[in-house]
């Protein structure tokens, strides 16, 4: 956990300050503790750099013991965190104190982060980074592109997090920063240990423990272990987990560390709740709770509420976890905090179900799966497996360029032994010359094996990107729906629900049914292309007749949203190329129309006749789309998936699979948008040899 700094308001006067650091220090008095101690220290020494004859808000010194303050005050009072970092900032840019001015940012950041604005914190932390780089600072820069990373971790990013922790953490190896080297390796350590990748999770934290004893400080040493018992907990490793958070709470009860008291609190509650001991799981629990009245920490108030919600239902009580679950649930939708919304919505599925609310247990179950699938996207998973590739490849290269050391220190060894024994001239340069060949061979074959490590690591990447994509598609719009439909079956086959209220779900489940048929014919299709199994087979082949089929096959869809379909293409409209190919874009592009185009929309397929090319058109009367949309639908590695008007599901592949089969027949693909207003996708496909000829 990083502590973040509080300003006051730039137009504040010095008397402001004052009564807001007596306001503190009244507060404090009351809660006690430790850390109390060093903010009565801070606010002492500011009172008296006030009362100097000479005070200027330009002193460095005066805006360093602010911004301290600031920090110290992050999760006691909030606003006044606010207030003294906005102060802090304005008097560092007017001293030109750019450190003041770094620290000022990042503290702003946090406390933007700590309320839920995740791009107002990622804001402030990039303008800390680039102030850092500018003064070329190490300590800074490590620092805000820490804080910077763990933001992009709450948004559920861990592909930029991860980015992000790695340049930190090269930069702290290069300066031997080990403070910051033991918080961004735990930070990686948090990332595994959320993807459930417990074994490198725990592979980071032996590494933290390693660099805490060299630091030689309990507080850094007693987090860890906070941390750690928490993934034990998960693990299932409950001895473990007891004796890490056992070691920590000591630590933190005899220095009177109260956020991360009320953390350990949290932790211990939950080791007994995962041993359905749900009495003393409570009673931790409330421990926590006690300590969090004096805290302004949401994000982890609202795993402490997660806790008490379960074991509240664990003793049965459905009433009072429902309040715990429902109070967690507004805190996280009000942070975007997308692993506290997870939570929720898999307790309150249990106690509505419980309640036989199965409409609002099937909402809260969907929500749940959604969240789910969101953070384990394939972008996470493969950049958790390259950090993998890349320690492999940096172990494998520190091993080639021992094994070369060693064969130029043996080498410089027969030189000096030579040099020692003979003296003539020419032996000399006899046995330089051949040194600098042996040298020069090892210097190639450590080359050599360089490039074929990057062939492999470019290989596996390749690897990598076919396999989670098709993943990332069945897990994400194929395992949604079918789960929704075993689970209704399942309530229906126990009893649950009635005949009636089953069938209310049918056209539900058929719209799944087909979303789940049609994302299968593209699947298939894009896998087999992507495997090398599809083999380009033109024939002469009349358009007009594809588009007449696909319009009767997506009929039934049409009416349904009484959106009309209109063919304006004429007969003998010849085209050479592969049937099935060209079915399967024009296919595509329709649904896609019809999926955005709003009841009662009209959808027209023209053509226009170029020289030696048909130039087909799929135009509607949609929600249309942005630029940047427009920029990204094609792109095969982004996997854009969107909702219809009336929320049908696409799978992101439809559009990357209509470019790859329009260009494998020698023809481009293109679209024109204006939101509101509705697209026109053209693809062009080559006329028939015949009409060559005619044209000729």
């Amino acid at each position: 956990m990083t502590k973040n700094c509080t300003q006051l308001k730039n137009s504040f006067p010095q008397r402001v300050i004052r009564k807001i650091i007596f306001t503190v220090l009244f507060l404090f008095i009351l809660t006690g503790s430790a850390q109390q101690t060093v903010r009565d220290s801070l606010e002492k020494v500011i009172y008296a750099s006030e009362l100097k004859s000479d005070f200027s808000t330009k002193d460095t010194l005066y805006i360093s013991l602010l911004n301290k303050l600031g920090s110290e005050l992050r999760y006691y009072n909030t606003d006044s965190l606010l207030h003294i970092s906005k102060t802090a900032l304005k008097y560092s840019n007017e001293a030109n104190y750019n450190s003041g001015k770094i620290n000022a940012l990042i503290s702003l950041g946090i406390y933007y982060s700590d309320q839920g604005s995740h791009k107002k914190g990622i804001s402030y932390f990039k303008k800390a980074l680039n102030v850092s780089k500018e003064i070329e600072d190490s300590k800074k820069i490590i620092r805000s592109q820490n804080n910077l990373s763990g933001e992009y971790t709450y948004l559920g990013d861990y592909a930029m997090a991860l980015s992000g922790y790695l340049e930190a953490e090269e930069l702290a190896t290069t300066t031997d920063n080990k403070k910051m080297l033991s918080i961004i390796n735990e930070n990686i350590a948090n990332l595994y240990i959320s993807q459930k990748d417990y074994m490198q999770g725990l592979f980071f934290f032996k590494k933290v423990k390693k660099i805490n004893e060299e630091l030689k400080n309990p507080v850094f040493s007693a987090e860890t272990m906070s941390n750690m018992a928490s993934a034990y907990a998960d693990m299932g490793e409950l001895e473990y987990a007891m004796f890490n958070i056992n070691q920590s709470v000591a630590i933190f009860e005899k220095r009177k560390i109260m956020d991360w008291l009320a953390y350990a609190y949290e932790i211990k509650g939950k080791i007994y709740l995962k041993q359905n001991k749900y009495k003393w799981a409570l009673y931790w629990y409330k421990q926590s709770e006690m300590l969090h009245k004096s805290l302004q920490d949401v994000r982890g108030k609202i795993s402490l509420l997660n806790g008490m919600s379960e074991a509240y239902l664990g003793q049965q009580k459905d009433s009072t976890s429902q309040v715990y679950a429902q109070n967690a649930f507004k805190l996280s939708n009000q942070l975007q905090f997308k692993e506290g919304i997870q939570e929720c919505a898999k307790i309150l599925y249990k106690i509505n179900k419980n309640k036989k609310d199965y409409a609002q247990a099937l909402t809260y179950h969907e929500l749940y799966q959604k969240i789910s699938d969101t953070l384990s996207r394939n972008e996470n998973q493969t950049s958790l497996t390259m950090l993998k590739t890349k320690i492999e490849h940096e172990r494998q290269k520190e091993e080639l360029i021992l094994s070369s050391e060693k064969a130029i220190a043996k080498q410089k060894n027969y030189v000096y032994y030579a040099l020692s024994i003979l003296l003539i001239f020419i032996i000399i340069t006899f046995i330089i010359k051949r040194n600098e060949k042996i040298q020069k061979n090892l210097n190639l074959e450590l080359n050599t094996k360089k490039k074929d490590l990057e062939k492999k690591e470019i290989n596996l990447r390749e690897i990598n990107s076919t396999k989670d994509k098709l993943f990332s598609i069945i897990g994400h719009d194929l395992r949604g729906p079918i789960g929704a439909f075993q689970g209704l079956l399942k309530l229906f086959k126990d009893g649950e629900i009635g005949q009636e209220e089953f069938l209310g779900f049918v056209p539900k489940l058929k719209l799944d049914i087909d979303h789940i048929s049609f994302t299968l014919n593209n699947l298939l299709s894009w896998g087999q292309s992507q495997m090398n199994g599809a083999i380009l087979k033109p024939s002469e082949i009349c358009l007009e007749n594809l588009v007449s089929e696909n319009i009767n096959l997506l009929s039934e869809t049409a009416h349904a949203k009484t959106i009309k379909l209109i063919n304006q293409l004429p007969p003998k409209t010849y085209s050479w190329a592969d049937k099935n190919q060209i079915d399967i874009v024009i296919r595509n592009l329709i649904s896609n129309a019809l999926k955005f185009t709003p009841e009662k929309g009209t959808i027209t397929v023209g053509h226009m006749q170029k020289r030696n090319s048909w130039e087909i058109f799929v135009k509607d009367t949609g929600v249309g789309m942005s630029v940047d949309m427009q920029d990204a639908i094609f792109n095969k590695n982004s996997n854009v998936t969107t909702y219809g008007t009336n929320n049908e599901k696409g799978t992101g592949l439809g559009l990357s699979l209509c470019k790859e089969m329009v260009e494998k027949n020698g023809g481009k693909i293109w679209v024109t948008s204006t939101l509101g207003k509705g697209s026109c996708f053209y693809f062009t496909v080559p006329k028939t040899k015949k009409e060559y000829k005619q044209i000729a």
